[in-house]
């Protein structure tokens, strides 16, 4: 409740400024910051200046303001330390907020944040993830100094030469040419404006229990509506191509991506796989975990269904696991180490005591349908599971048939 003000000391006062009538009205002290919170208001007519005297002491006496001056951002850092999220959803939320929010209203007064501002803000997102003012301008890669166009140039790997690296073609050693870009709108997806109206509920929702504001703005602002999924799996004929591809670059790479293709598996379950989690006997594989990176820490939590599910496995993808098993089983003879069931089933490392970077695999998938000329990323194999199980078809059916070929390499 805002604190009354001293006897025969008026609440409120109207001050003449210029052209125009100043409302102020004392509405206590700020809990936040122990400073008097005054609501202020102007009109150039001064009727309208004792109408709008009247309806703020009318809000203070209703306990209908905004009992605090503290920023949108200082309230969202507040939700944040509070609020119970996973790491990951914490990381996207931190993202949005330092990319596109604190930068539209940040250092706003919460109690000024209204349900226009945030459609305005939100419509802003729809015509460009910039909000741009249509000026045109130079988007920089990074915000360090930097040359805005430079050569990366390819170096065999090891020790630079004592005479320094010779001369070459760049268009022969596919040196690669890093420029800053003029800027294009780009509009940002609904999804994502979807997600950024969740956080902000979320913080106006805590502001709202916390006292600070008597409403929330976003629970009437209007969101993006859902999008229609336009999932876009390769074809049986692009899987024959990448599966080959795959097993031609390496047989455990080759190995992730038939897993993936077959089963549908996420990436994250996939990394977070262990031997302890594969019985081969029973052709059966069980979700457990999730293995993501946040803020360069590895993090094993719950699937994202928080859930534990299993897997049938089909003799052909059986036989790929044990063939891996066998290779992971070689590798320990040679570091003279035996198998353990908590090594994680694809890993860079000798001992296998932690899984592949899951950026890593995804650029790698990339990079090698990119080079096949296929337009795919690896969350598509996840649909193209999907696609073969809907209409009938059991597993990589073209490829299966080169299994022999592929699967079983020396």
């Amino acid at each position: 409740m805002a604190k009354e003000p001293a006897r025969g000391r008026p609440r409120g006062m109207i001050r003449r400024r210029g052209n125009s009538f100043q409302v102020i009205v004392y509405a206590g002290l700020d809990p936040l910051t122990g400073k008097p919170l005054r609501l202020r208001e102007s009109t150039t007519d001064e009727a309208e200046a004792r109408r709008i005297l009247r309806r703020l002491s009318a809000q203070i006496d209703q306990q209908r303001h905004a009992t605090t001056n503290a920023s949108f951002r200082v309230a969202m850092e507040a939700w944040l330390r509070t609020h119970e999220i996973e790491e990951t959803t914490r990381a996207s939320y931190e993202l949005y907020a330092r990319v596109h929010i604190y930068p539209a209203f940040g250092d706003e007064p919460i109690g000024k944040v209204s349900t226009r501002l945030l459609e305005e803000f939100y419509a802003e997102l729809r015509r460009c993830s910039a909000r741009c003012d249509g000026t045109a301008f130079l988007e920089h890669r990074t915000s360090e100094p930097h040359e805005c166009r430079a050569v990366k140039h390819r170096r065999r790997p090891g020790r630079p030469p004592a005479a320094g690296y010779p001369s070459h073609d760049c268009a022969n050693m596919g040196c690669q040419v890093v420029e800053c870009r003029p800027h294009e709108c780009r509009p940002l997806a609904a999804a994502t404006i979807r997600r950024i109206h969740f956080a902000i509920r979320g913080v106006l929702s805590a502001a709202q229990r916390w006292e600070w504001i008597t409403s929330n703005p976003a629970v009437l602002a209007r969101k993006p509506r859902q999008p229609t999924p336009q999932p876009n799996p390769p074809t049986v004929a692009q899987a024959a191509r990448i599966i080959e591809a795959a097993w031609a670059e390496d047989d455990a790479w080759g190995s992730l991506v038939w897993l993936v293709m077959v089963t549908g598996i996420r990436r994250a379950e996939l990394l977070a796989l262990r031997w302890s989690d594969v019985d081969l006997a029973a052709g059966v594989v069980t979700i457990r975990r999730n293995y993501v990176r946040v803020n360069r820490q590895s993090i094993e939590k719950d699937t994202k269904t928080h859930q534990m599910r299993r897997l049938a496995l089909d003799p052909a993808t059986v036989e790929v696991l044990t063939e891996h098993h066998d290779r992971y089983s070689a590798l320990c003879r040679q570091t003279a180490t035996g198998p353990r069931p908590d090594a994680f089933l694809f890993s860079y490392r000798p001992e296998f005591d932690r899984p592949c970077d899951p950026s890593g695999v995804t650029h790698r998938y990339a990079r090698m349908c990119a080079e096949l000329g296929i337009d795919s990323h690896l969350h598509a194999l996840r649909h193209y599971s999907g696609v073969c199980l809907v209409i009938g078809v059991s597993g990589v059916v073209v490829s299966r048939s080169r299994l022999p070929a592929i699967g079983h390499r020396t």
